[in-house]
Formats: structure tokens, C-alpha cells, sequence
């Protein structure tokens, strides 16, 4: 069976990565070459958190494959006044040809996906952000060629982010270490996910605690901000004091390969996670990050759409966040 949903990077296989990498870099180069595989239809974008880049792309994805974007708020769907998740899912996919959603529940995510006919895409959630690893790994393969044996070092908080790069990474047979303190780790079923996916490829994946040695001939430094959506604000204090030594600062970013780069998912906070001089500097490729958003995006949709991913065939099931 093809591949329905995508909720998490898992879910792929490593030659679906590839298919939708090489679909990506095919409507980089010309947009709206399938401009027809849309039209007439509608996909629906569900954004229960703020948004730049995921919705931005998302709804120009769609009108680059000729659709029609339907964006709805939190408050603009009868969920906040009872109906179930499971009705709302059958009654959209009666009017779209797809549903991407950005929440907070992975585990609402997946019951919409259970309960729809049309295919469902995890735009972000607690535990996962598969379209952001997408372009991740786009922007890599776009400086490095094959991503296979590339070294890519994510500083900070286990979180969603690291997730899904973890997993891409894998599927790519990348090494990918995430360098986080004590308590903040990423969710150790991801972790051994990924493992298995990494056993498969040849890739590694590693959790350390120690910054500078996990730059050490690294291609590529990843930084995520240090307080998330969701997280309380009085964590503050706490994550700054915590986080201080997993700062990307020149010094660091020398340490890794000749050549290396710098990647942020955006929003960034210049003197936190990353300081300005390597964030705006001639090795961030933050911004090719940004655009490949799009492209990536536009492959997901018009591969689920079209029905030619095969999906793993045990994919993970746990969902941190849930």
C-alpha cells in the first residue's frame, strides 16, 4: 500500500527520502511544473500554534500545484465547542484533497490521520517536525552531494527538531549527534528508533552532553531556540543557565570540518543559541533553510497526493508529546 500520511520522518523509507529530496530540487528548479495536479481542489491547513514559515509555504505549495489553501485557526473549527476530532476529519475529507495540521498532541494528530480518508501531514508538533527535517536535509545534499557519512551536530534542547533530524539523518546514512544537557534530552524511544533506521543504513546516531567535542569535525551545526512554544516562561532562567555552553559561537563552528555550515530552523534569538557573527555570517545556510521549505513541502503534498511513497513498513509508533 502507498504511503497515506506523513506524521513523522519514520514514517519514510530511505527511498522515499530520496524521491521526495529529488522532487524538491525538481520544483526548486521550475515551480509550477505540476501546476495541474491541484486544480480545482482544496487542501486544508489546521494551525493551532502561530506560524511563518511552515504556513507561508505550505499555502504556496498548494498554489504552485494549482490548489486552492483553506486556512483555519484554532478558534475557527467547532473542536473548541465539542465536535470530535474523528468527525471533523471525515466531514474534511469530503471537501479537500489533504489536511496539515500544526499542533501540540502528536496523538491528535494521529487520530486525525486514523480517521481521515485523504492524506494528513504533521505541520508540527510536540514531538515531531517531519517537514523541517525535509529541508534540512535538501539544504545538506544541496551543499554536500550525497548525504551519506556527513557528520550533522544539533546543540541545544531534545526536542521536536531533533526528533525528526535524527530520523531524516538516519534514513540519509548520516551521523547525526545531538549535543544536549542533563535533562533535556531527546526522548529516548526516538533515539532508538532512529538507531534501528541508522543500523540499516550505515548511518550513527549518538546523544552526548559535551558541545565542543561533538563539533569536532562535524560538516554541519544545527541550533534550535532555547525556550519553545509551550514551554512556561518561568523556565527561563533555568534553560539560559542550562543551555549557556551549547551556545554556536565562531570558536565552536572553527572546530567542526573546513567548509562546515550553520543551520537554524528560524525563529532565532542572536545572542542566545547561536551569536550574530555565525547566524549571519558566510557558513549559515539559515536561509536556503527557509526556502526549502517550500519545495519540500510542494514534494510531500504532490507525492502523497499522487500516491507513489511506499511508507516504512513498521514505521515507530511512539509519539513523544503525546
Amino acid at each position: 500500500m502507498a504511503l497515506k500520511d506523513l506524521l513523522r520522518t519514520a514514517d519514510l523509507t530511505g527511498d522515499d527520502l530520496a524521491q521526495v529530496l529529488e522532487r524538491a530540487a525538481a520544483y526548486k528548479a521550475a515551480p509550477v511544473r505540476d501546476i495541474g495536479l491541484l486544480a480545482g481542489r482544496t487542501v486544508v491547513h489546521h494551525f493551532a500554534k502561530p506560524s511563518t514559515r511552515t504556513r507561508l509555504s505550505l499555502q504556496t505549495a498548494v498554489a504552485h500545484l494549482g490548489g486552492t489553501p483553506l486556512v483555519v485557526g484554532g478558534n475557527e473549527l467547532q473542536l473548541d465547542r465539542g465536535e470530535t476530532i474523528e468527525d471533523t476529519a471525515r466531514v474534511l475529507s469530503r471537501y479537500a484533497e489533504a489536511f496539515t495540521i500544526r499542533t501540540y498532541s502528536d496523538d491528535d494528530v494521529a487520530r486525525f490521520a486514523a480517521a481521515a480518508s485523504i492524506p494528513v501531514v504533521n505541520a508540527l508538533t510536540d514531538g515531531h517536525h517531519p517537514l523541517q527535517s525535509l529541508a534540512d536535509l535538501l539544504t545538506l545534499q544541496e551543499r554536500f552531494g550525497d548525504l551519506a557519512g556527513r557528520s550533522l551536530v544539533y546543540l541545544g534542547d531534545g526536542n521536536n527538531v531533533t526528533h525528526s533530524l535524527m530520523e531524516a539523518g538516519a534514513l540519509a546514512g548520516m551521523r547525526v549527534v545531538a549535543a544536549c544537557p542533563d535533562g533535556y534530552r531527546p526522548d529516548p524511544a526516538v533515539v532508538a528508533a532512529a538507531e534501528v533506521i541508522a543500523a540499516r543504513t550505515g548511518g550513527a546516531v549518538e546523544v552526548t552532553d559535551d558541545p565542543v567535542a561533538a563539533a569536532d569535525g562535524a560538516d554541519a551545526l544545527y541550533a534550535d531556540v532555547w525556550l519553545s512554544m509551550g514551554d512556561p516562561d518561568d523556565e527561563r532562567d533555568a534553560r539560559l543557565a542550562a543551555f549557556a555552553p551549547y551556545r554556536v559561537t565562531g570558536a565552536l563552528l572553527d572546530r567542526a570540518r573546513p567548509g562546515a555550515v550553520f543551520l537554524h530552523c528560524l525563529p532565532a534569538h542572536r545572542g542566545e543559541e547561536v551569536t550574530a557573527e555565525v547566524i549571519d555570517g558566510e557558513r549559515s545556510v539559515v536561509f536556503e533553510q527557509a526556502e526549502n521549505r517550500l519545495h519540500t513541502a510542494q514534494a510531500v503534498l504532490a507525492l502523497l497526493v499522487s500516491g507513489t511513497l511506499s511508507g516504512a513498513a513498521s514505521p515507530p509508533t511512539s509519539h513523544p508529546g503525546g
